[in-house]
């Protein structure tokens, strides 16, 4: 009897602990897309898509994880997690009109502490592009230089999504595949 409620506690706590990863993360699905197509409905809707393609491809992943490299010249998950974390910087400071001179403190953040920023990042670029009319005004700025948002599109987003991918090879190589549920498709977690 004693085995029986702790298992039920057990169950009850990861059910809470689930429910309120759900709520505390943004991405665990993507959110409904707009009525409309406009130049920055389409940009959020790219950066959800890599919000929730990152949310799956690092839910779950272990120490073993985060140390695997396929070869000595490759990137560990670890050093692959921090530059997705640089890139959600960049990708953001574009969308707050903010230079990129410091970018540097992933090193000093758990891993868990850099999936939820890298997470909320993204949001928050996807958020203001959403309900924006002129996509124009968000340039990459690097010191005294500055780029058009084209270079955010194909530079530190479609990078961010080519490194997922790689997440979801290291960790199913380690030993700990994608959950299959998640599709990519929909944007939403099969039941």
């Amino acid at each position: 009897m004693k085995q029986f409620v702790l298992l039920l506690v057990f169950i009850s706590f990861g059910m809470q602990s689930q429910t309120k990863l759900k709520t505390e993360l943004p991405y665990y699905e993507i959110p409904d897309y707009p009525e409309s197509f406009t130049a920055g409905s389409v940009a959020a809707r790219m950066l959800d898509g890599l919000g929730f393609r990152y949310y799956w491809a690092t839910e779950g992943l272990r120490i073993e994880d985060l140390a695997f490299r396929p070869n000595d010249m490759a990137r560990t998950t670890a050093e692959t997690i921090d530059h997705i974390y640089g890139l959600s910087q960049v990708i953001v400071n574009a969308t707050l009109k903010k230079s990129n001179d410091n970018n540097n403190q992933s090193l000093e953040m758990s891993f868990e502490e850099k999936r939820k920023q890298t997470l909320q990042n993204i949001k928050t670029a996807a958020d203001i592009l959403r309900t924006s009319d002129d996509i124009s005004q968000f340039k990459l700025i690097f010191g005294t230089r500055e780029f058009p948002f084209w270079n955010n599109l194909n530079g530190p987003i479609e990078d961010a999504v080519w490194h997922c991918g790689q997440i979801v090879s290291f960790r199913r190589s380690s030993g700990n595949p994608y959950n299959s549920k998640a599709s990519v498709f929909t944007g939403k977690v099969k039941n």
